[in-house]
C-alpha cells in the first residue's frame, strides 16, 4: 500500500519511522517532510491548503491511506476533502476537529455530555471577559479559543495578570485565535495525557504520557509546545484509565456521533487528576508532539494496520494496540530564543544513536548538505528503558553528544516520575 503522511515536525518523523516498518507499506510519501523524514519517505512539495492538488497526487500515486499529522490541516477540512474523493484518511473531519480548533466548542460539548471539566465562560470581547473575571477566584486560566501552537494559555495569578492576558488576546497577540477567549477556573492536581483511537463508533486506548510545557527547569517560564515527554504516566492507573474512558472519551465520541459529526482518528485528552477524579483540560485532534515520539518508541503493533482500521471504520475487528512494558522519554532540543523568535541557521551534527534510542528531527533543514536549525523545537532525542529514570539517563547521554551551538533543553525532564521511582526503590 502506498501511504501519504502530511506534516513536517518531530511527530511526523516518529510516525514516518513507524509507518515505514509495516509490511503493508509499499511506498511512503511525506509532504512537506523534513531531512529526518526523508530517511524513511519520499518528500513531496505539496501545499496542504490546496486540497485538489493533494487529492490529485493521491490518485496519481495510488495512495491507499493518508495520515494527517498536524492539527491545522484537519481544522481546515483536509480529511473531508479526501473522504469525499474516496481516499482513506486517518484524521477527523473539520467539524469533529473543532475539539481542538475551538476550546469553547469543547467546553460546550462537555456541558452537554456531563463530562467533568473546569467551570468556564466564553467571551467575545475584552469588556465581556473583564466583567466575567469577577466570577472567578485566583488563579484563573485565560485561553485563546483557537489554535495557538500550544501557547495560547495563560495562568494568571493576579487580577492584573488576567487583565493583561485578556488585553493581549483581544489585542491580536494570537491573531484570529484570540478573537474569542475562554475563562476557566484553575484546577489543582497533576496533569497527564491519555490517547485513544476511534473510528466514530468503537474506541480503544492507546497509552498515556506526561509532557513538560514550561520552557525552563522547575516548570518555570512561558508555556511552549512541549519541551519533553515520557510514557507511560504511572499516575494514570488502570482504574483511572477506565474512568477516563467511561466518563470522558466514550461520551465525547457518542455525543459527536449523535450530532452527525462522528470523530475518526486519535483523541488526545489532556487531563487534570484532581481530588474529585480526572477532569478534561482540553482535547487535541492528533497525536501530541512530543508525546507521539515516546508512544511510537513503545508501540509494538503495526501502525499501518491500526490507522487503516480507523480510516475504514473497522476498528472493532482490529487487534488492540500493544505498547511495550517499558518506559520512553524524549528531550526537546530547542533553538535559542524559543518560545519567542528562534534563531535559525545554526549547524547541527548528530551522533549515532545506540539501540533503543532515536533522534527525531523537528525544525531542521539542509543547506548545502549541512543540517541546520530551522524552527523553535529542533530535535527530539528519545530513548527507552526499563524505567523512566533509565530512559532519561540514556536520552540525556545521547543529547549531550549532539553538536548544536545555541541549542538548549530542560535538564529535569521526567522529574515527577523519577522521584516516584526513587521512592519506590527506597521502599
Amino acid at each position: 500500500m502506498n501511504i501519504l503522511l502530511l506534516g513536517n515536525g518531530g511527530r511526523e518523523h516518529a510516525l514516518a519511522w513507524k509507518l515505514a516498518q509495516s509490511e503493508r507499506c509499499t511506498a511512503l510519501f511525506a509532504a512537506p517532510g523534513n531531512p529526518g523524514i526523508a530517511e524513511h519517505a519520499t518528500l513531496v512539495d505539496l501545499d496542504l491548503a490546496d486540497h485538489a492538488t493533494v487529492i490529485a497526487f493521491c490518485r496519481t500515486q495510488a495512495v491507499g491511506l493518508v495520515v494527517v499529522g498536524p492539527e491545522a490541516p484537519l481544522v481546515d477540512g483536509i480529511a473531508d476533502s479526501l473522504r469525499a474523493a474516496g481516499i482513506p484518511v486517518f484524521g477527523p473531519s473539520a467539524a469533529a476537529a473543532q475539539l481542538e480548533g475551538s476550546k469553547g466548542f469543547t467546553k460546550d460539548l462537555c456541558r452537554e455530555a456531563d463530562i467533568p471539566t473546569a467551570g468556564y465562560v466564553r467571551c467575545t470581547s475584552a469588556a465581556q471577559a473583564l466583567a466575567a473575571l469577577d466570577g472567578f477566584s485566583l488563579p484563573v486560566v485565560i485561553k485563546a479559543d483557537g489554535l495557538a501552537a500550544g501557547k495560547g494559555v495563560i495562568i494568571a495569578l493576579t487580577r492584573a495578570e488576567a487583565e493583561a492576558a485578556i488585553a493581549d488576546m483581544f489585542g491580536g497577540s494570537f491573531g484570529a485565535s484570540g478573537a474569542e477567549v475562554v475563562l476557566e477556573e484553575f484546577m489543582e492536581g497533576e496533569e497527564a495525557s491519555f490517547f485513544a483511537l476511534t473510528d466514530g463508533t468503537d474506541v480503544v486506548a492507546f497509552g498515556s504520557a506526561q509532557d513538560h510545557k514550561r520552557v525552563g527547569d522547575g516548570d518555570t517560564g512561558p508555556n511552549t509546545g512541549g519541551m519533553g515527554a515520557y510514557s507511560p504516566a504511572s499516575v494514570l492507573t488502570p482504574a483511572l484509565e477506565a474512568e477516563v474512558m467511561a466518563r470522558i472519551i466514550r461520551p465525547t465520541v457518542a455525543t459527536l456521533a449523535q450530532r452527525g459529526t462522528p470523530y475518526s482518528g486519535v483523541l488526545f485528552a489532556g487531563l487534570m487528576l484532581t481530588t474529585e477524579g480526572p477532569k478534561l483540560i482540553e482535547y487535541n485532534c492528533r497525536f501530541g508532539d512530543p508525546e507521539c515520539q515516546v508512544l511510537m518508541m513503545r508501540l509494538e503493533s503495526d501502525l499501518v494496520e491500526l490507522l487503516l482500521a480507523v480510516a475504514q471504520g473497522a476498528l472493532a475487528g482490529a487487534t488492540a494496540p500493544v505498547l511495550a512494558d517499558m518506559a520512553a522519554l524524549t528531550i526537546v532540543l530547542a533553538a535559542k530564543g524559543y518560545p519567542g523568535t528562534p534563531e535559525k541557521g545554526a549547524p547541527i551534527t548528530l551522533p549515532s544513536a545506540p539501540d533503543g534510542s532515536r533522534i527525531f528531527q523537528a525544525g531542521t533543514a539542509l543547506r548545502d548538505g549541512q543540517l541546520v536549525a530551522n524552527g523553535g523545537r529542533v530535535l527530539n532525542v528519545t530513548a527507552v528503558g526499563q524505567s523512566v529514570t533509565q530512559a532519561r539517563d540514556t536520552a540525556y547521554a545521547l543529547a549531550d553528544q549532539v553538536a548544536f551551538p545555541g541549542g538548549f533543553c530542560r535538564r529535569d525532564l521526567g522529574w515527577r516520575e523519577v522521584a516516584r521511582e526513587a521512592l519506590a526503590g527506597a521502599d
